[in-house]
């Protein structure tokens, strides 16, 4: 699906927005959803979570940093951020980071096929500040390190192989990570105010241990073509490797990443925009750009984004309203969900389920602000397929 440049946006009441342009499905404009309201319908009052949802929707708590998980004896960990899920049998299994240095890593919750919890564990520990990641196609978790000359490391969801660090990626101040099966390489968000985007390809694929690290070369417009170098030095030492070819496009603070069919999305936080590039014929361009939108918009403080077989994006908010926000085929800008109380806080991690019918995120400090009060939610509800 080859996504389109957002050329304007009206407002249509209750916090969704509506942009015209040049349409996935060829329209000419898009329909303008019903007021107060995007595909999902208005929020609601916060339910016993404090968590505005649409009609349908519920909510329930899997786990609070500090606590044991439900039915284990597994103590979640703090900062919760990006996750993902995996398949298990008839069950699935969710992972999630840590954002703390040090002690960062990652956890893991398993479900049964009825949603039940049963098993909590650790599959990544002794790294610092893991951010965001991203999943491969043969189900490993990319677990990126946030901080300068930051790694990243592959690990196992179900935690019975060891966690591996994965030098040949680069070292610098990773965030997000995106596979692309087609081209076969590893898209690279990196969160500095210049930071870059990169790709790394590997020497065979599925396997990460050697590979080329390049980065995107274009013009300091907000469209156009691109190409790809390699970067010399992928270390980050003594130069960084945001700085060491000439040409490259900076990005202003790169968050989360997500691929589907030939696109790959991401978002930099310091201008509050979501990318899209067209992997078929190397060219990119704005999908969201809040300027253009005269404040009208919900979605502010753009960070991880994930996405659905029926081609809706998902943007979390780090900060903003504390909303996920849903981006439409149909050029719909809408809150999809809103955290009440946990001003302090940010959305973390949204990653939906096998069978797309639940949706897992977290709020990285609860209601105290604090990383030791993160907790991790899930939203049951019926979603477009």
């Amino acid at each position: 699906m080859e996504r389109r440049t957002f050329l304007r946006a009206t407002a249509i009441g209750g916090g969704a927005a509506v942009f015209g342009g040049t349409l996935w499905r060829g329209a000419a404009y898009a329909a303008p959803a019903q007021p107060g309201a995007g595909p999902y319908g208005a929020l609601g009052s916060p339910d016993a979570n404090g968590i505005r949802l649409p009609s349908g929707f519920t909510s329930r708590v899997i786990a609070r940093s500090g606590q044991t998980v439900s039915g284990t004896s597994y103590s979640w960990h703090n900062a919760p951020d990006g996750g993902a899920c995996y398949a298990d049998g008839s069950g699935w299994i969710y992972v999630s980071n840590s954002e703390i240095n040090p002690s960062g890593g990652a956890s893991a919750v398993k479900f049964s096929s009825a949603g039940a919890i049963t098993g909590a564990y650790r599959i990544l520990s002794s790294t610092r500040q893991n951010c965001a990641g991203g999943k491969t196609p043969w189900n490993t978790w990319l677990s990126c390190e946030e901080v300068s000359l930051g790694y990243v490391y592959e690990t196992d969801p179900w935690g019975t192989n060891a966690a591996v660090r994965r030098a040949a990626m680069g070292r610098f101040k990773h965030e997000a990570a995106a596979a692309d099966p087609v081209r076969k390489a590893i898209y690279l968000t990196e969160d500095e105010t210049n930071g870059r985007f990169y790709r790394f390809v590997p020497t065979t694929w599925g396997d990460l241990s050697s590979g080329t690290l390049q980065v995107m070369v274009a013009g300091s417009s907000t469209s156009g073509s691109f190409t790809w170098a390699n970067v010399p030095d992928p270390d980050g030492s003594p130069t960084a490797t945001r700085s060491q070819v000439s040409g490259s496009k900076s990005f202003n603070g790169g968050e989360g990443c997500h691929y589907a069919n030939d696109t790959v999305w991401f978002t930099t936080k310091g201008d509050n925009r979501v990318w899209q590039v067209n992997l078929t014929n190397n060219t990119y361009e704005l999908a969201y750009d809040d300027s253009l939108v005269n404040g009208t918009a919900p979605l502010t403080g753009v960070d991880n984004i994930t996405g659905t077989s029926s081609g809706d994006l998902f943007v979390a908010e780090d900060g903003g309203n504390m909303e996920i926000c849903v981006i439409t085929p149909d050029d719909v800008v809408a809150s999809f969900l809103r955290i009440d109380g946990q001003s302090g806080s940010e959305i973390t991690g949204p990653a939906f389920s096998p069978d797309g019918r639940r949706l897992y995120f977290s709020s990285q400090r609860g209601t105290s602000g604090s990383s030791s009060g993160g907790i991790t939610y899930e939203v049951t509800g019926p979603f477009r397929a």
